[in-house]
């Protein structure tokens, strides 16, 4: 299976391009974040038409997730338990109506459960939205540690834009990064603690080092004087971790006219 998964920041955007490089990659899977659309407006035709099927949750101009499959779909999951919303309108986070975003979403793909992910960005270490980031991720943790104390052997891939860069080798600049969001100890705690509950990151392996960047921001011409971050993973479960044999990021698609500010991250999986 050749897994991938690639924020593409608006999918009705950039969805020939996205179509193209399936093609040329030659992607069985693919998790895709920040579609940018509701579901009627996903152009599911056009993947149905290049042999994929399309599953898609997305209830506004923000957010929005996808999974594409080309070795089928099966018991899709919307949302994971315990997943925390968000009041937008709110001071404080989690307040008196807090609204589910469209940033998870579960499918079963050639034997494997998949999970596209979106993180939430956490804006700035004071804001409302950084405490539901902690929140959103302490929930995932605990809902994959749930899931591998009931199947210790099940095949779980958590893939997506986590909006956190665990280590300093996965940004350009540490000291830029300095009080920032991506970055804090709080954030990559909460990181390490899925890790800890089971899951790999399988690309580091295969791409040790600093240097291994997956976003590059639009401004200050960051992609060209190579001021990235690393923060899309696919973290994998103990029995499917074992069945990686390469990995990489697809730094070409970053390039070009029309090109999202994320590359995609692709692993091989025997």
């Amino acid at each position: 299976m050749r897994l991938a998964t690639w924020n593409v920041n608006s999918i009705r955007t950039r969805v020939d391009r996205v179509l193209s490089w399936l093609d040329r990659a030659d992607i069985d899977v693919l998790a895709i974040q920040e579609t940018k659309c509701r579901d009627e407006q996903f152009p599911a035709e056009k993947f149905e038409a290049a042999g994929y099927e399309i599953v898609h949750t997305g209830f506004s101009q923000w957010n929005g997730v996808a999974i594409a499959s080309r070795i089928g779909i099966d018991e899709v999951e919307v949302g994971f338990p315990g997943q925390p919303g968000f009041d937008k309108e709110a001071d404080t986070a989690l307040l008196s109506a807090p609204v589910v975003e469209a940033r998870a979403i579960g499918a079963t793909c050639g034997g494997v459960r998949v999970w596209s992910l979106y993180v939430p960005n956490g804006r700035s270490l004071t804001d409302p939205h950084y405490t539901y980031k902690l929140d959103w991720l302490a929930a995932l943790r605990d809902c994959g540690a749930a899931r591998l104390r009931e199947d210790p052997s099940a095949q779980i891939a958590l893939c997506g834009d986590w909006n956190v860069a665990p280590t300093d080798d996965d940004v350009w600049s540490p000291e830029f990064f300095e009080n920032k969001t991506h970055v804090s100890a709080p954030e990559r705690a909460a990181f390490q603690a899925v890790v800890d509950a089971g899951f790999t990151d399988v690309m580091r392996p295969f791409a040790p080092g600093p240097g291994v960047y997956t976003y590059w921001d639009y401004t200050q011409l960051r992609f060209p004087r190579k001021e990235g971050m690393r923060i899309d993973f696919v973290l994998a479960s103990p029995a499917l971790a074992a069945r990686a044999t390469d990995a990489g990021v697809d730094r070409e698609e970053r390039k070009g006219k029309g090109a999202s500010d994320h590359a995609p991250v692709v692993v091989e999986f025997g």
